[in-house]
């Protein structure tokens, strides 16, 4: 990628994309996902592969928080604001293993 588009996409360096990352950081935290939570492993074979290397207990831990997502987004409601507060939503758990298994 070009260097100026590079510091277009930095949430560091543009105000417009720092905005867009607490946006999208205040809706995740709604329902209690994490970013990895939205790839898809239907859709990419990566993300299948390293979903398949990761330990069983994150693979539990990240279907649980879909479950959970699912079941609030069904009923109309958010995570209570005390529960919220405590979401990490770009606390990455597949990307290193993402990138063994893209190399």
């Amino acid at each position: 990628m070009s260097s100026f588009l590079q510091s277009f996409l930095d949430p560091k360096k543009s105000w417009l994309a720092a905005l867009h990352m607490k946006s999208l950081s205040k809706r995740l935290r709604k329902y209690g996902l994490r970013y990895d939570d939205l790839y898809d492993p239907y859709y990419d074979l990566d993300i299948k592969e390293a979903l398949n290397r990761l330990p069983r207990e994150i693979v539990n831990a990240r279907n649980q928080r879909l479950k959970r997502s699912m079941d609030l987004s069904m009923k109309h409601e958010y995570l209570p604001e005390n529960l919220q507060q405590m979401q990490a939503p770009f606390r990455s758990y597949l990307q290193d293993m993402l990138a063994l298994v893209s190399s």
